[in-house]
């Protein structure tokens, strides 16, 4: 079993997302279309960053890209993880709690 976490200042996170360059490297279609769907956009752009960073550090896997991790939604609005084509036969056993707050995003993710 391995653990990620990920903690960043969503200020930080806001600033970047102006850039669509590095919005296209990291997040999906999907996740830009939720994020920029909320008021707060830069609290849920950052905490899908931090999700990322968790999840890649509990998967132990460097070839693994940003890109290759989706955050969604399950229908109770529980925050999951899916893995692109390549690698979603390791999504079994990955688990995912997110935070956070005005200032702050926070991440951790279990891989069993």
């Amino acid at each position: 079993m391995d653990i990620g976490i990920d903690l960043i200042e969503v200020k930080r996170i806001k600033q970047l997302v102006k850039n669509k360059r590095f919005v296209e490297r990291v997040f999906t279609a999907g996740e830009v279309k939720y994020c920029n769907s909320k008021k707060n956009y830069g609290q849920h752009y950052a905490v899908r960053f931090a999700a990322k960073e968790a999840v890649w550090k509990a998967l132990n896997r460097k070839e693994i890209s940003h890109k290759d991790i989706t955050v969604i939604n399950d229908l109770s609005g529980k925050p999951k993880i899916k893995l692109s084509a390549k690698y979603n036969h390791l999504e079994k056993g990955l688990f995912i709690s997110l935070t956070h707050t005005k200032e702050y995003a926070s991440a951790v993710a279990i891989c069993k």
